[in-house]
């Protein structure tokens, strides 16, 4: 194990992620708000952190990282920012406890949204700033940004991008790993500016348009208002927000390709049209439960879409307390906290391609049992399955739901209720937020018992990072020669 560049790589992105600190530093002082000095001595902090890293390992050399550092790098990457991340928490006062600020940074980090704030609004304009940020920062990927903004880390670049983004088939894009990691950026960055846009003129100021929209692309769900997206009660800002929250949770390698002028790989691709099938049966379906509720059709739909669209792809806004509807469409959104958005995407969940895949192997194992001796293939756009490709989905579906299990026992054993227990354990693995029980839209995780919150913060990074980056470091065979 080459430790030194792997604590390298580590204070590089520590020195970006207090570069970046410069942003609600700008925003505190046109503010002339109380945080000040507080992000300032987080920005000092993080910045000597993470030069003293990289002064105490110069002599690293990064055409040695290989997988095994890579999972490395990528967890303990993520657990420093969270940390240093939590610094304006802190140093603020704002919270109670370090468990608290770093729940929330993690929270932030992951795009998972739960929060244990009950009063948003009173949090100082820098650090409500740095809050969505943070969830900004981590939409795509704290790796993937450094690739991007230094090719100093561009060898070995190919095993960190895996490492984090397990998912996004990144041969297709480019054949450098660093412009790949720079094109998912610069996507990124547009549809954060096309969404900034449409929110000003929807009727928002430019600093709720900022922060929303850095929550909203990154399907993330932190607002700078304590009733969410539901304060404005601005049917307009509402439509935004699910536009935002839909587009954040399609694959960005289809916007590689629509950028690069063709459109037609989106109805091409087959998880698309699932995805695009799953939201709108499921909207129509709870449009439906929820007409005798709001004895209005108009009403109906408008809440069931923007509901629909925040959970299905885990950003987590709300526009109204679901614990108040039916026990039908409770059910309903708890079912596809788990599916998620598309893979490659900033959303969190199993993914659409994997549901997706599970349902054809299903009909092809019907199919098999009426026409034994008949040899069916398992396409996915054109592509044929390969048996270890399909296994390998079953594996991270049973690892999921196994770790569900797992937590959820944990969550019970602190003497909370069962559902409160296990849709949190749901909720954080998939980077939702709100949960169900004393965990809902209109509540937060603050009541959680303290080890209840450490285990979720377990839940959050490894749902993050898809399971195997976090839980491989915990195998023996791991730390073996």
């Amino acid at each position: 194990m080459n430790f030194k560049a792997v604590l390298n790589i580590v204070g590089i992105i520590l020195v970006i992620l207090s570069i970046l600190m410069f942003a609600p530093l700008f925003v505190s002082i046109l503010n002339k708000s109380s945080d000040l000095v507080a992000i300032i001595f987080s920005l000092l902090t993080t910045l000597l952190c993470g030069s003293l890293l990289i002064a105490l390992t110069k002599q690293y050399r990064h055409e040695d990282i290989m997988y095994r550092e890579a999972f490395m790098t990528v967890t303990l990457s993520w657990l420093s920012v969270t940390f240093f991340g939590c610094l304006p928490y802190i140093f603020t006062g704002s919270v109670n406890s370090f468990t608290d600020a770093f729940f929330e940074s993690m929270s932030g980090f992951t795009t998972t949204g739960a929060s244990i704030f009950s009063d948003v609004e009173s949090l100082p304009a820098g650090l409500l700033f740095w809050r969505s940020m943070t969830q900004w920062i981590g939409g795509m990927g704290i790796i993937v940004f450094a690739l991007a903004v230094l090719p100093i880390i561009g060898t070995g670049g190919m095993q960190l991008f895996k490492a984090e983004v397990p998912e996004i088939s990144v041969d297709k894009l480019r054949p450098r790993i660093i412009d790949t990691a720079k094109a998912l950026w610069l996507i990124y960055i547009g549809i954060t500016f096309f969404i900034i846009m449409l929110y000003l003129t929807a009727g928002m100021d430019l600093y709720d348009a900022v922060c929303h929209s850095f929550s909203t692309v990154s399907t993330g769900g932190f607002s700078t208002k304590n009733l969410s997206i539901g304060a404005f009660s601005n049917p307009m800002i509402e439509y935004v927000t699910t536009l935002g929250m839909f587009l954040g949770g399609v694959n960005f390698s289809l916007y590689f390709y629509g950028v690069k002028g063709n459109l037609k790989v989106f109805l091409k691709n087959a998880e698309f049209r699932f995805y695009l099938f799953l939201v709108s049966f499921v909207v129509i379906l709870l449009t439906i439960n929820l007409f005798d509720y709001y004895n209005s059709l108009t009403d109906s739909f408008r809440y069931a879409l923007f509901q629909v669209v925040s959970i299905i792809t885990t950003t987590g806004f709300a526009t109204a307390d679901y614990l108040n509807w039916s026990s039908f469409s409770q059910l309903v959104l708890l079912i596809i906290m788990f599916v998620g958005g598309m893979i490659g995407s900033t959303a969190g969940g199993l993914k659409q391609v994997r549901i997706y895949l599970m349902i054809k192997q299903i009909f092809r194992e019907f199919h098999q049992l009426i026409h034994p001796r008949a040899v069916l293939a398992l396409k996915l756009d054109e592509k044929f399955l390969t048996k270890e490709t399909l296994g390998s989905i079953w594996g991270f579906v049973f690892l999921a739901l196994f770790l569900c299990a797992l937590a959820s026992l944990a969550m019970a054993a602190t003497g909370i209720d069962i559902i409160t227990a296990l849709s949190t354990v749901i909720s954080a693995m998939n980077n939702v937020g709100p949960a169900l029980g004393h965990a809902g839209p209109s509540s937060n995780y603050a009541s959680i018992p303290l080890v209840g919150k450490w285990v979720l913060i377990f839940c959050m990074l490894a749902g993050r990072l898809e399971y195997y980056t976090v839980l491989i470091l915990f195998t023996p065979f791991f730390w073996k020669r």
